[in-house]
């Protein structure tokens, strides 16, 4: 929904959709995998389980992870798609996490916001109360300077 939203706001994308919400959308930013066209039987065939995700030089996520590669759990089946990724750079949306081979867009996030990343993964199921996950723990430092910095 970021991408979605960003398409229609950023780039003036106005029919801007998912083709899992909006099949007949103009522009389709979300899409069904190339895999997945042709399952009539969509129970149990969607991307499951941990998957590898290369994280960019210099971005956010890979200062939040601190490693330049990690692993993710996901259960779904459509992915950013992939000849809207150098209009959205354009506008400042990047792909900052990728799957190795560069096709799947993993991690999005906007260059010049203090704290704007979205994910295709689940980092719910890997974050514990006294051991958050690296994006959450972003997050709550990002919230926090921010509400320091706003304090008169």
């Amino acid at each position: 929904c970021a991408v979605i939203e960003f398409a229609r706001h950023v780039c003036g994308l106005k029919d801007a959709s998912s083709e899992e919400f909006h099949p007949n959308a103009e522009h389709k930013v979300i899409a069904l995998m190339a895999e997945q066209k042709n399952v009539r039987e969509m129970g149990g065939t969607m991307r499951l389980g941990a998957y590898p995700c290369v994280l960019a030089r210099g971005s956010k996520a890979r200062t939040l992870y601190r490693a330049a590669r990690v692993e993710e759990r996901h259960r779904h089946r459509y992915e950013v798609n992939n000849a809207y990724r150098d209009e959205f750079a354009r506008h400042g949306l990047i792909a900052s996490g990728l799957s190795p081979d560069g096709r799947l867009v993993e991690i999005i996030e906007l260059t010049d916001h203090p704290f704007f990343l979205a994910t295709q993964a689940h980092p719910e199921f890997q974050s514990q109360p006294t051991r958050p996950h690296p994006l959450f723990r972003g997050f709550i430092h990002a919230a926090l300077a921010h509400a320091q910095q706003s304090q008169p």
